[in-house]
């Protein structure tokens, strides 16, 4: 069976290849694929194996050839192994425990009762007008402003993280990749960063975004916010973080607040972004699961576990083998490209029970959307908050949401993306 369509974003325009997925688990864990401009690497695609490679950095490293199937330019790969992203114990370990020190129960529960009124404000706005797009009127804001409450952004520079986290999330979507985004009424900060905002070359492409270089506005202003964040802290969690002295007198360094700014722009932002619309097409396509979910409200935790199995909003992440080894019984070298499938492994016959049903009361748990081992998504509880938040808004309408159009999908292979979802109210 042809892997290579797995690779191929075109693929993804029309639906995710679960087909052709369940095809490849069924005969072997892991498959190697060809790569156009590439050296090729072994996709690892049943549940089992995926954990293996995610718990065990020592043999499969983050930092070696950083978390991107295609391979950074070595000047890119020295600067992008600086994010707690690409890291590898003890680095990784040490900034993530700052981090999560942070993130304290007062913060958590702050953002947690801010989260639920931004939701239901957004659902009543959007209803109001009878028919809209749920994905841009409604996904994409809730973790914007998710994510401007825990850095502390200013209101009126909300829209840049918006615009960032297109360029990056879209980099393979000639719409998204030259995001046009515009706001008003922006900081000083802003406009000083707007200045550096680089242009579409004669291609019509802007610069790599996965790099400091295609990204200069970005930076600038996660660096004067940093700075502002330590000399003049106020209530968000990040001006914690800057404020925090560990044991040893280590604190979080400009640097390092750059690269955490650049993570949680995009990677905050991006579960979220597609995995609410996500969400809601599990909804729109089960409507008996969308009525039983109404009448049985208290299933809404485990029905957001069920949304982000069944739509799986992150598709893969790569790692690269550190020393020659063996992997469900395939030989695989040192230094050679693994990526673990999630979207495969969310649907591994061998752990879900008929696993291309969506099931409200599929015992959560087992997923593998937020990663596993010393990755595991550092923000999982907030995108949990968020998914509980914006569906408990829909679920108390007095109406109920169809389809009014057909979705327009994200053409990626990383992001499973859904750029517009129109829908209507209509009587239950």
């Amino acid at each position: 069976m042809d892997a290579a369509p797995i690779l191929d974003p075109d693929t993804y325009v029309t639906a995710v290849p679960h087909a052709l997925l369940a095809g490849l688990r069924e005969e072997g864990a892991v498959r190697w694929v060809d790569e156009s401009d590439g050296p090729g690497f072994w996709a690892v695609l049943r549940h089992a194996e995926v954990r293996h490679v995610l718990r065990t950095p020592e043999v499969y490293s983050s930092r070696l050839g950083a978390t991107q199937i295609r391979d950074p330019a070595p000047e890119a790969l020295a600067y992008v192994r600086r994010m707690m992203l690409n890291q590898d114990p003890p680095d990784h370990s040490r900034l993530r425990g700052l981090l999560t020190r942070a993130f304290t129960p007062r913060a958590l529960a702050r953002l947690a009762d801010r989260i639920d009124g931004w939701a239901r404000d957004l659902v009543a706005r959007a209803v109001e007008r009878g028919e809209f797009d749920f994905a841009k009127d409604v996904a994409a804001d809730l973790p914007l402003l998710t994510l401007a409450e825990v850095f502390g952004v200013p209101a009126e520079d909300r829209w840049l993280m918006f615009d960032w986290s297109n360029r990056v999330i879209g980099f393979q979507d000639p719409e998204y990749a030259v995001s046009d985004t515009e706001g008003a009424g922006s900081t000083d900060l802003a406009r000083q960063a707007l200045r550096l905002r680089p242009e579409p070359g004669a291609d019509g492409r802007m610069p790599d975004p996965r790099t400091r270089e295609g990204m200069p506005d970005l930076y600038a202003y996660a660096n004067g916010l940093g700075e502002i964040k330590r000399l003049h802290p106020g209530e968000d969690v990040m001006s914690t973080l800057m404020s925090h002295v560990d044991d040893e007198g280590g604190r979080v360094s400009i640097e390092e607040f750059e690269n955490l700014f650049w993570l949680f722009s995009v990677a905050g932002n991006e579960t979220l972004r597609n995995g609410i619309p996500g969400g809601m097409i599990a909804l729109l396509s089960h409507v008996d699961s969308y009525r039983r979910l109404k009448a049985e409200p208290d299933l809404l935790p485990n029905a957001v576990e069920e949304m982000l199995r069944w739509w799986t909003p992150v598709m893969h992440f790569r790692r690269t083998a550190t020393v020659d080894t063996e992997l469900a019984g395939t030989p695989i070298a040192a230094g050679t490209k693994v990526v673990v499938w999630f979207s495969s492994a969310n649907r591994d016959e061998r752990v879900f029970a008929d696993p291309d049903r969506f099931d409200l009361t599929r015992p959560a748990g087992e997923h593998l959307s937020f990663g596993h081992g010393p990755h595991f998504c550092l923000g999982a509880h907030l995108a949990r908050v968020q998914m509980r938040a914006m569906f408990r808004a829909v679920l108390d309408l007095s109406c109920r949401l169809t389809l009014a159009g057909e979705p327009v999908r994200l053409r990626s292979n990383f992001q499973n993306g859904i750029k517009s979802l129109p829908v209507a109210t209509t009587a239950w």
